[in-house]
């Protein structure tokens, strides 16, 4: 694909007429630049000529398009084979370069699924989030971690599957608390027999799938029979089971008859803000839903924003066999064409004026105009707070972008050290950082030589990345948790990175650290308290707090990852399947580093040649 620049001292309508001499009408994306060479804008064409020429002309443009082509110095082009590929380019490099007067979608994290895993006789059902590479059944995606725990809980109730892993399963000589709270059936003491759990499973795959008519109508019948039968305990348990399937559906409250897989998608556009709401339906049931705060700009419409989430929302996602959005979008048919090919099966895209569908619409825009609302809300207190935070330490301006920082270890042990983002939109999640604390001559529960190493990594990769400070990944400010020995480490790792613009706080809990007596403490200057009903002071804390929060989590998921640890971990080729089959049979690693050579030979999945590597690994380290 060719792809051209040029660089000239004009901007606006005569640098984009220059470039017109060099395009003909093939399909393909086009990059507006400034005069410091950062994208503006990314856009497709079905013929870029064609489209390229309507910025040439100096009228009838909105004030946003008609700043963009003042500001454009250069443009760069790539040609595609067809409209549809220019499309998915387009989003790629929106996602990619966060051009200023794109809509961009903010939060894109995946969505976790309930996994029923076949790498076991005795299946187990747990959530999962991320590649789908473990055996077994995927169901998803629920809008949340907590929309797919209380189905998981309510499957519980209903099917007693486990969810303990199969380490855990295989050491229990007895049933732990959720057999006895009548949320599993104990496959790991014999409680069950393999065929009537797998039975369980099945039933449990088929609620996952949507067939909950055919499976109440079964159980049903099977609970009379029990009660012909006068097997009365076994009838108890059937009722209890239609019971809990009852309760699982009522409780997720929307689930349509008439649309077995779609994502409602509803869009509210107020005051330069937009909410986009999404349902995910799966299986004929609600599985969650989720709100987006995409960027967008005063002069925008439904259609183009609509067109450019969808675009960027399924670049990493596999899209559902119907979209039902609130508006239509601009490209219908070409969006459609490229969820189709990325899914391998036709996609529609549904705008509905009446019926099941309208309604599920309907649902999605009062949430949509709720959530906006009270987004809003919150953005005008947050802004007062930023101002106010500006006052109180002096700051040029309200900082757009504050990062916090804190370190987290027990004794110095798994030290991990973290940073949180906040800014005019509240807590940026996506922007959260750890690092795990990697100095080798650090003392043990040095906090200020684990500042340094966090703040040094941080701000070299700042300088590594953008020298010039275009992006908004510099902050305006930084807290950090500790007082006056804390701040004057930071000063020496700013001044020893050359940075003297980025102003910074240490936040002391003050005298008894009592919370509400906090001091301040600023280089150069005398430590000072706000008032305890102060609205900045609470912000501050629940910064600080957060920070901790995120701290805490981090260290504990090293520390956990650090007591499963084995040294089977440090052998070239077992991975996780063979550790698995290795603790399975030996029943611990050092019954594995104990082993002969004929014994490692004979685990189901260690070839020869792999039994040898761990054999030598063990005896040469003795």
């Amino acid at each position: 694909m060719p792809d051209s620049t040029e660089n000239t001292a004009q901007t606006g309508h005569e640098v984009i007429r220059n470039h017109l001499r060099q395009l003909d009408n093939a399909p393909g994306v086009y990059r507006m630049l400034d005069a410091q060479s950062r994208v503006l804008y990314v856009g497709k064409a079905r013929a870029l000529k064609k489209r390229v020429s309507s910025y040439a002309k100096p009228t009838g443009h909105s004030p946003r398009i008609a700043r963009m082509i003042r500001e454009t110095a250069s443009m760069m082009f790539l040609t595609t084979r067809t409209e549809t590929e220019a499309l998915l380019l387009e989003q790629n490099l929106i996602k990619q370069l966060k051009p200023k007067y794109n809509v961009l979608l903010r939060d894109d994290k995946s969505f976790p699924n309930i996994l029923v895993s076949r790498a076991h006789r005795f299946p187990q059902i747990k959530k999962h989030r991320g590649a789908k590479t473990e055996k077994g059944e995927y169901f998803g995606p629920f809008a949340s971690a907590g929309a797919v725990n209380r189905t998981l809980n309510q499957l519980q109730k209903v099917f007693l599957l486990r969810n303990c892993s199969d380490a855990t399963f295989d050491s229990r000589t007895r049933p732990c608390l959720l057999y006895q709270i009548k949320r599993c059936s104990a496959p790991c003491v014999g409680h069950i027999s393999e065929a009537d759990y797998a039975a369980s499973v099945a039933d449990a795959v088929r609620f996952l799938k949507g067939d909950t008519t055919d499976l109440q109508a079964q159980l049903a019948a099977q609970m009379a029979e029990a009660a012909e039968a006068m097997e009365f305990e076994r009838a108890a348990a059937l009722r209890d089971r239609i019971r809990a399937l009852t309760n699982v559906q009522s409780a997720q409250g929307i689930n349509p008859r008439g649309v077995r897989e779609a994502d409602v998608i509803a869009l509210r556009l107020e005051g330069g803000q937009a909410c986009v709401q999404v349902f995910f339906i799966r299986a004929n049931q609600n599985w969650g839903n989720k709100d987006y705060y995409p960027r967008v700009g005063p002069d925008i419409e439904a259609p183009e924003v609509l067109e450019a989430f969808i675009g960027q929302f399924y670049d990493q996602k596999d899209p559902p066999r119907q979209l039902i959005l609130s508006h239509p979008v601009e490209n219908p048919d070409l969006v459609a064409d490229a969820l189709s090919q990325k899914l391998g099966r036709k996609v529609e895209i549904l705008v509905p004026q009446r019926g099941e569908k309208a309604e599920l619409v309907e649902g999605a825009l009062r949430n949509a105009r709720e959530s906006l609302g009270r987004q809003m809300a919150e953005g005008q207190a947050q802004a007062k707070l930023l101002r106010g935070l500006a006052e109180a330490f002096d700051l040029d301006a309200p900082p757009r972008r504050i990062e916090v920082y804190d370190n987290s270890h027990i004794q110095g042990t798994n030290a991990v050290g973290a940073m949180i983002v906040s800014g005019p939109d509240g807590f940026m999640k996506s922007q959260y950082r750890k690092f795990n604390i990697r100095g080798e001559d650090l003392t043990p529960g040095d906090d200020f030589g684990m500042m340094k190493e966090v703040l040094t990594r941080r701000f070299q990769r700042l300088l590594k990345e953008d020298p010039d400070r275009e992006s908004e990944a510099w902050p305006d400010l930084l807290l950090i948790d500790g007082g006056a020995g804390q701040v004057s480490a930071v000063r020496e790792i700013m001044d020893d990175l050359g940075i003297e613009d980025v102003p910074f706080i240490g936040v002391a809990k003050g005298i008894d650290r009592d919370q509400g007596k906090e001091e301040f403490h600023r280089p150069g200057r005398t430590a000072f308290a706000l008032n305890r009903n102060d609205p900045v002071l609470y912000f501050i804390q629940r910064l600080r707090d957060e920070a901790h929060r995120f701290a805490i989590g981090a260290h504990r998921q090293k520390r956990a990852k650090a007591v499963s640890a084995t040294p089977l971990d440090d052998i070239p080729g077992v991975g996780a399947t063979r550790k698995r089959a290795l603790l399975t049979h030996f029943g611990s690693a050092k019954a594995v580093s104990r082993a002969n050579l004929a014994d490692l030979k004979a685990v189901d999945g260690v070839s020869e040649g792999l039994a040898q590597k761990i054999y030598d690994y063990f005896h040469e380290r003795g």
